[in-house]
């Protein structure tokens, strides 16, 4: 490894940081010394903004675990190669998330019973949400609140007008067709809100009913087909956006956003689509009639079984589904033919993130 200063700045000639250049002020906001952060809780104890600007380096040197640098204040910091190569990668301890195989849905199946007990089986779980976007647990409580009681060993539940959960049954004059018996297409829940709910959870309290079965859908995988084999359908999916609206009894709520949206490095975030819910805006008619036959398509690509997984979630099973990434429906049932009973609530990215995270850097 080679290292020298050139315009007051640290420039790593070989190794793994080869070609990396560190100026002192971007060194010294990461001094780590109980002068400058906390040892509890890891935030600085220092307001960075307040840096003198004119700081240069004074003295360095380096080893290959180690660089050490001497500020023209006299303080000294001492930097891990590994942290440093950790920064300027932007690494990222979560796994790349894949989209689905042919066999997604074996692999998403866990043992409650004995998840609750092992930490390596939970670290397991969690991993594979994230990969994949969903699990279903098997082996639960049959009990109501049991979605409840769940979600909340993973972080907070967030609240909506439907409640702290709601209950999935057919039921007169519904505010959703959720709380119907009617089939659902595939679509995202809650588009409407700001910011749209990240996480859905689904306990199944009773299914006795014929029908009812469940269905996810890949849009991390969709969007990837049309990128590559339809880009004209994709490009006016990522680009035009649609108006979400829904009104119940004491609120109206409104968003707007692209039915498939991309990062700032233009890879796929998010998917909404909810055709019970979007107002499409009036736009140059030309661009009109290609936005329609995109969405068509979209819907097909939806409704296709090279995208979509059915399983029935009995009593005592719960689904767990990125609400960003998958789409979820149902099959029509007969409430005639017995009892079905869901109780869903909502959670955030965060919370998951950020206990995976927490698990994968011990």
């Amino acid at each position: 490894m080679s290292v020298n200063i050139h315009n007051n700045s640290i420039t790593f000639v070989e190794g793994p940081l080869a070609g990396k250049i560190f100026h002192p002020l971007w060194l010294r906001e990461r001094l780590n010394d109980k002068k400058n952060l906390d040892p509890i809780n890891l935030q600085r104890l220092y307001e960075p903004s307040l840096i003198d600007i004119s700081i240069s380096i004074k003295e360095f040197s380096y080893d290959e675990k180690n660089l050490t640098i001497k500020f023209s204040n006299e303080e000294v910091g001492i930097f891990l190669i590994k942290d440093l190569l950790n920064e300027v990668d932007q690494h990222n301890i979560l796994p790349d998330k894949k989209q689905w195989e042919d066999n997604i849905l074996k692999k998403s199946y866990h043992n409650y019973k004995i998840l609750n007990n092992s930490l390596e089986l939970n670290i397991d779980m969690l991993r594979n949400f994230h990969l994949f976007g969903f699990v279903i647990l098997t082996h639960m409580s049959k009990k109501e609140g049991a979605v409840i009681d769940f979600a909340e060993t993973l972080g907070p539940v967030r609240s909506t007008n439907f409640g702290k959960y709601f209950d999935v049954i057919s039921k007169p004059n519904p505010n959703d067709l959720a709380y119907t018996a009617l089939g659902l297409s595939p679509h995202t829940d809650n588009p409407y809100r700001k910011p749209v709910p990240g996480i859905q959870l689904l306990h199944c309290i009773v299914n006795d009913a014929e029908g009812g079965n469940s269905t996810l859908v890949d849009g991390l995988k969709i969007a990837n087909y049309l990128k590559k084999n339809e880009k004209h359908y994709f490009d006016i999916l990522t680009s035009v956006e649609v108006l979400f609206h829904f009104a119940d009894k004491d609120v109206v709520l409104q968003n707007w956003g692209r039915l498939i949206e991309l990062d700032s490095n233009n890879n796929f975030k998010q998917i909404r689509f909810s055709g019970r819910l979007d107002y499409v805006p009036a736009i140059n008619p030309e661009k009109l009639v290609i936005f329609y036959q995109a969405r068509k398509r979209l819907y097909e690509l939806c409704i296709s079984k090279d995208f979509m997984v059915s399983f029935r979630l009995e009593s005592g099973m719960l689904a767990m589904f990125d609400n960003h990434r998958l789409l979820h429906g149902r099959t029509k049932y007969d409430p005639s033919s017995g009892n079905r009973h869901l109780q869903g609530c909502y959670i955030e990215h965060d919370v998951v993130e950020g206990k995976l995270r927490k698990y994968l850097s011990k």
